[in-house]
């Protein structure tokens, strides 16, 4: 997919008040930890997670979307009754019925004339409203669209802890609940349009190239149990499957946009950990340097780490004009979509 009229006009992401260190989760497993003989600090070792921010009231997806939303708008200088397609891609949602996209337009002001969906890919939804909404703006059916996305892992986490700690499970058995407890939480959103509407240093989007490996599509599944978050992920065997995935679309997504791996001056990632980070960079024989990190203090946030990070490093002055970025994106599913931006 090549895109030659779309920018990015603005990209915000909001962040919640409440910090938890890992010692805080440690603390609270306790019973877990006392009768495993298991040693402190070793969720922040193994995953490079010092802190992780959730909500300290209770928020809706649609809420904290609506969050980031609003700042997205005002950084773009479009008000919110001229967008013409909203898209919600996150992993949490309000309900299942209707879309949590209706919420957002209410709680924003959309115009009634406006699309609205939700898209849902795991951890990769944010990119793919991304790719969608651009389609439309490069075919000239539309002329902009905002795309958030807001994740609420609290209520998981919590449930994770309560299980640990009433369970009888022994070390092999708490595995598949560990990457339960790298989760956050976090909204994050965009304001995408034609390129002559944006404003001036504002990025564009190249294009980029996707992959799906659904042998894969076990390794990592959430669900609700009577009415809480439940989640269960073969660690080990998604690490590798990914990171495999995301080799063999590099190599797709250099040939698409003639790019190679001195391209790009970042190259930003879903934030996982630090494993996952070293081995990507690793595997793509691309320069540590160039990465970027958030999930030592956000941890993992499902659809928002990605674009919650570019919105940071741009903050942060860590990306700058003529900067090529390239955007490696993974979802549990298994499917991998990296685009290129350029500044």
């Amino acid at each position: 997919m090549l895109f030659s009229r779309v920018a990015i006009a603005s990209l915000a992401a909001e962040l919640p008040d409440e910090i938890w260190p890992s010692e805080l989760l440690e603390a609270k497993l306790e019973p877990l930890y006392t009768r495993l003989r298991l040693p402190t600090g070793r969720l922040e070792l193994i995953t490079g997670i010092r802190e992780r921010r959730f909500w300290s009231r209770p928020i809706r997806p649609s809420e904290a979307s609506a969050l980031a939303g609003a700042k997205a708008l005002a950084q773009a200088g479009i008000p919110a009754a001229k967008i013409e397609l909203l898209i919600h891609a996150g992993v949490c949602r309000d309900r299942l019925e209707p879309s949590t996209a209706a919420y957002i337009h209410g709680l924003l002001g959309i115009a009634p004339g406006a699309q609205i969906l939700d898209v849902s890919n795991a951890c990769l939804g944010f990119l793919n409203a991304l790719v969608l909404a651009a389609g439309l703006i490069e075919s000239g059916q539309i002329e902009n669209a905002l795309v958030c996305a807001g994740e609420n892992g609290r209520p998981l986490v919590e449930r994770t802890i309560a299980t640990l700690n009433n369970g009888t499970h022994d070390r092999n058995a708490i595995k598949p609940y560990f990457a339960n407890l790298t989760i956050g939480a976090g909204a994050a959103a965009a304001v995408i349009c034609r390129d002559t509407l944006a404003p001036a240093g504002a990025p564009r989007l190249l294009g980029g190239t996707a992959m799906t490996n659904s042998a894969a599509n076990t390794l990592c599944e959430g669900d609700t149990d009577e009415g809480a978050l439940i989640m269960q992920t073969d660690s080990e065997k998604l690490l590798d499957a990914g990171i495999a995935l995301a080799e063999q679309n590099w190599a797709r997504f250099c040939a698409s946009l003639q790019w190679s791996a001195s391209t790009p001056a970042r190259v930003l990632t879903h934030q996982v950990g630090k494993r996952h980070s070293q081995l990507l960079f690793q595997q793509l024989g691309l320069n540590p340097d160039k990465d970027w990190r958030t999930f030592d203090r956000l941890g993992n946030v499902g659809s928002v780490s990605l674009p919650a990070t570019l919105a940071l490093a741009h903050q942060a002055g860590a990306v700058a004009a003529g900067d090529k970025v390239a955007l490696l994106g993974i979802g549990s599913g298994l499917s991998s979509l990296m685009l290129g931006l350029q500044y």
